[in-house]
């Protein structure tokens, strides 16, 4: 028999592939829109206007927009829009909370300071007790350029989400991006995935396993303690399925339940 969060954990998913389905709809739309405008301008300046052909620095411009590409396309889930409101934040704010992952690798665990994130923390414990991770798994493993294990996705392929959305937090606690718009996540961060958008975490959080330079984006708001770090560092050993550097990981990391509890 199918239980009751089983039930609404559907409805929430097959809701959320409808809102998915309308904005596709609505980018395809907006992406046909934009060809035949471009069209029309492009046969207008290569009718009117004199083409000039600049040498410069190209190598180094493309190298930059590559590397920003690459960073803004680490960690993401799927875009979506807000179908539920935030929960309200009833954590205590002073106080530290521990979040425990059951999983067939091992359990991970980690610490999270309701002080300077109070609004990731409070829907963890939200999320956490409501069962909404138990029967999850991670489902993204990075092994080249950033080095980080991606769990909390109820779809299991990096769609899924919560219903709802909270806004970053903690952005400077990492320093200052550097020139290459970067700054460093040590080994032992765990932080929250985004779409590449402000303010759209949800459920999807990743690991990391090894430093890892990422734009100051991403809400870091807990440690892990060292038994997980090498835990983590494990599942990275074994690669990612397929032989690829960004997928699923080859050794199955299955969540069968996770909790949340004030230290």
């Amino acid at each position: 028999m199918v239980s009751s969060d089983q039930r609404r954990r559907q409805l929430a998913r097959e809701k959320y592939e409808r809102q998915q389905q309308r904005r596709e709809e609505a980018r395809r739309r907006t992406r046909r829109l934009t060809a035949i405008i471009s069209s029309a301008v492009a046969v207008v300046v290569v009718i009117g206007v004199v083409t000039y052909v600049t040498v410069g620095n190209d190598d180094d411009s493309d190298k930059k927009a590559q590397a920003a590409a690459s960073a803004s396309a680490s960690p993401s889930p799927t875009a979506s829009e807000s179908a539920e409101p935030e929960p309200e934040v009833t954590i205590d704010k002073t106080a530290t909370y521990s979040m425990d992952v059951k999983t067939d690798q091992g359990d991970l665990k980690f610490t999270m300071d309701a002080s300077k994130t109070p609004h990731t923390t409070n829907s963890f414990k939200y999320l956490a007790d409501k069962k909404f991770f138990d029967g999850t798994k991670c489902h993204r493993l990075v092994t080249e350029g950033i080095f980080v294990l991606q769990c909390g996705d109820p779809n299991g392929d990096g769609t899924g989400g919560p219903g709802y959305t909270i806004p970053d937090e903690n952005l400077t606690a990492l320093g200052k991006a550097g020139a290459d718009g970067t700054v460093t996540f040590p080994a032992g961060t765990v932080a929250m995935a985004n779409t590449g958008q402000e303010h759209t975490g949800g459920s999807q959080y990743f690991l990391v396993y090894k430093d890892s330079k990422l734009p100051p984006t991403y809400t870091p708001f807990g440690t892990m303690d060292a038994a997980s770090l090498k835990a983590v560092q494990e599942i990275a050993k074994a690669g990612v399925d397929g032989g690829a550097t960004d997928g699923a990981p080859k050794k199955a990391v299955n969540v069968s339940k996770v909790t949340v509890e004030k230290e």
